[in-house]
């Protein structure tokens, strides 16, 4: 590791932009509209750290790259797993020794998951050995304002920290809100962060406006947000990182009638035998996923009435081989979005359940997770 830190990447002072937001807030929709405008010339890199083991976003880029003349020339790399900020540094500092050392990047974008804490993430982007490999550039923060609407994600510590630690706050789904409701949100904003750059985001019958008057824009206000330096990082001195290494719950061993493989090697991800399924716990919530051969067909109707009955679920990301052909899944509690894809090398699912309720508690080691796979595969159609 020591070796890899004192490579030549530490002279290359390569603009890095943060880019944050709270699990379903539109983060990799806003990654796409920067790389959207990325001169084709240019060779940026793009760090995915995904909460569990699948790695669903980081193949999607990587299959769209042959066709999409935009996303051209980027070379991405994943973390899988857990969470790079709330770890040790060592998947972060590895990660990206790898990806600036072996593509010499103009640029770098940096996506750490929805369950980040962005803290911790900001202290170790702040040491100083990054200091000089990186020009840390204005962390850019996505709001989806939808979620802001509802008490359980506007009082959540998450919710907020991604706004406390952000240069530019980036909303989005804000079509439903009055004009009342639009400035009660800036004055909570302001409460948190006083000093955070607001940008309404451009979607279909919305307008960008800096602030709700004001029209700006938008691809131009956000492309200039690469540009500017980072304060949150500036006033970050050192790193602190205290938090002790998480403990990654067992998989259990699956019944013969479903011989689904599982593994707890990260990293070997192409050495995976198909079909498997994971499943582990971190604090509140239970991940779970499933990578299956290509040529496994869902019924798609089914498919999705199964997905909704999932008990207490957070968030459910796939790209699935169905009877529609292959189709990505995004759904969040206030979102059900599908879209068709190019057809991948193998499917994969993951899930988000909340642990419980007061009136329903939810365990894991309560899941019946053959029952799971045996009720997926059923939906199998060829």
């Amino acid at each position: 590791m020591d070796a890899a830190l004192k490579s030549p990447i530490i002279l290359q002072n390569i603009p890095c932009t943060l880019v944050t937001g709270f699990l379903g807030s539109g983060k990799t929709t806003l990654i796409n509209q920067l790389i959207a405008s990325k001169p084709t010339d240019e060779r940026w890199a793009l760090l995915i750290n995904e909460f569990g083991r699948i790695g669903i976003d980081g193949a999607l880029l990587a299959s769209s790259q042959a066709t999409d003349s935009a996303k051209n020339n980027i070379a991405i790399r994943e973390v899988n797993g857990g969470c790079i900020c709330c770890t040790s540094q060592l998947p972060l500092q590895i990660a990206l020794s790898r990806l600036l050392s072996d593509h010499h990047p103009k640029r770098l974008l940096i996506e750490p998951t929805g369950l980040a804490h962005p803290r911790e993430l900001i202290q170790q982007l702040s040491a100083p050995h990054w200091q000089t490999a990186l020009k840390m550039q204005a962390v850019i923060t996505v709001l989806n304002a939808l979620q802001w609407q509802t008490d359980k994600y506007r009082n959540h510590e998450g919710f907020q920290a991604h706004v406390r630690d952000a240069d530019v706050l980036v909303i989005n789904r804000y079509a439903q809100l009055s004009t009342d409701e639009k400035q009660t949100l800036q004055t909570w904003i302001a409460k948190l962060n006083a000093q955070v750059f607001i940008i309404w985001a451009e979607s279909d019958n919305q307008t960008a406006t800096n602030d709700i008057s004001v029209l700006t824009d938008y691809p131009t206000v956000l492309n200039a947000q690469l540009s500017k330096p980072s304060f949150v990082i500036s006033q970050q001195q050192r790193v602190n990182i205290t938090e002790p290494s998480k403990t990654i719950v067992s998989l259990k061993p699956l019944s013969n009638h479903f011989p689904f493989k599982t593994s707890n090697d990260i990293e070997a991800d192409s050495h995976i035998e198909l079909p498997y399924r994971y499943h582990e716990q971190q604090q509140d919530i239970i991940l779970a996923g499933w990578r299956l051969p290509e040529n496994y067909v869902f019924n798609a109707d089914k498919l999705q009435d199964w997905l909704l009955k999932l008990p207490n679920w957070q968030r459910i990301k796939g790209v699935i081989h169905t009877s529609d052909g292959w189709l990505q899944i995004n759904f969040t509690p206030d979102s059900l979005t599908t879209s068709t894809v190019s057809a991948q090398v193998d499917s994969r699912l993951e899930i988000i359940l909340q642990e419980g309720t007061e009136q329903e508690d939810m365990i894991d080691s309560e899941i019946d997770w053959e029952a799971y796979d045996r009720e997926l595969m059923s939906l199998v159609i060829d």
